[in-house]
């Protein structure tokens, strides 16, 4: 089958397509024909050499894919044959088929196309493991009365999907970008757009809230990590899930202990199956009726063929996109 492995690391350019063994369903797992694949900033890291492959998976890109079963191992239903279904991956998403524990995966959405659905369960997985699970966002909208986040790169993959999320949960949603048409389209959305070129966001939650925001949703790391605990109300939850503005910072305890403060260092990839089959499954409980009800939209910016996927590549890291960017299969 057609897959693209890691060969070398570097820019777009390293990745090529090559001929890899079909993999086979092992037991608890379905075999997918992947008909899109879900580009995400861990496969630009991966390919920088800023992101090892976890143990034990392969050395082929893609954490998440869209396709049809074509094939069960022992212990699944034969009946799920034929079905189309989004799958949550360590590995392997880039190629032409895909084996997967059968927990983690979910039926396309209804009223969602294919290559949509290739890019929502990576994000979706990513914005309940933290915003839910581990933050406590009550998934009740009378729950979350006067309750008040911040995202940052709120025109991103994950981004618009959770101030999607928090929106249609009721609470007040503020959001970092650094253009001013990506600035324009989230004020357009409903949410307080914060140019973070122009504006010092920490200042802009001291002035727009009473004692600052319940939960903060951050892809940058060290280099805002005092920022975001000063903008974080008494009991407020900061989750960090990216570093790309570094991994090391200080943190003024006093301030955490006296405001009761929570820090939450979360991953998705490396987690254990029982755990990744577990929120799977609360997504598919919380958040798939709310995309195929219209209220959370897929967030599809593009898509390339398969073929164009260091071009793919070449987009993600221009950061132009809004929303997500997959690879399709002929």
């Amino acid at each position: 089958m057609k897959a693209v492995v890691e060969n070398e690391h570097g820019g777009p350019d390293v990745l090529e397509i090559t001929d890899e063994p079909q993999p086979q369903p092992q037991r608890g797992q379905v075999l997918l024909k992947v008909m899109a694949a879900g580009i995400n900033r861990a496969d630009a890291m991966q390919r920088r050499n800023m992101y090892p492959v976890p143990a034990g998976e392969s050395a082929i890109y893609g954490l998440e894919v869209a396709g049809e079963i074509v094939e069960v191992g022992e212990g699944i239903d034969s009946s799920l044959v034929g079905q189309s279904r989004v799958a949550l991956l360590g590995s392997g998403g880039y190629a032409e088929f895909v084996a997967v524990n059968a927990e983690h995966t979910l039926p396309v959405p209804k009223n969602v196309s294919i290559e949509e659905a290739a890019g929502l369960i990576e994000v979706a997985a990513t914005v309940y493991s933290n915003l839910v699970l581990a933050a406590g966002l009550s998934t009740e909208l009378a729950q979350n009365q006067g309750k008040t986040a911040l995202v940052h790169g709120g025109t991103g993959g994950i981004g618009m999907h959770a101030t999607q999320l928090l929106k249609y949960l009721g609470v007040k949603v503020f959001a970092t970008a650094g253009e001013p048409e990506k600035c324009a389209y989230l004020q357009g959305q409903g949410v307080e757009a914060i140019n973070y070129k122009k504006q010092n966001f920490r200042e802009v939650i001291a002035d727009e809230t009473e004692d600052g925001v319940d939960y903060i949703l951050d892809v940058v790391g060290g280099k805002y990590l005092a920022d975001n605990l000063s903008s974080l109300a008494k009991d407020g939850h900061l989750c960090i899930i990216a570093l790309q503005g570094g991994a090391k910072a200080e943190a003024n305890l006093g301030l955490m202990m006296s405001r009761r403060l929570n820090i939450h260092g979360t991953t998705l990839r490396g987690r254990p199956a029982q755990q990744k089959a577990e929120i799977v499954k609360g997504v598919g409980e919380v958040v798939w009726p709310l995309i195929e009800k219209g209220y959370i939209s897929p967030g599809l910016d593009r898509s390339f063929p398969f073929e164009q996927v260091q071009e793919a590549h070449e987009y993600f890291d221009s950061g132009n996109h809004r929303g997500k960017i997959v690879l399709t299969m002929s």
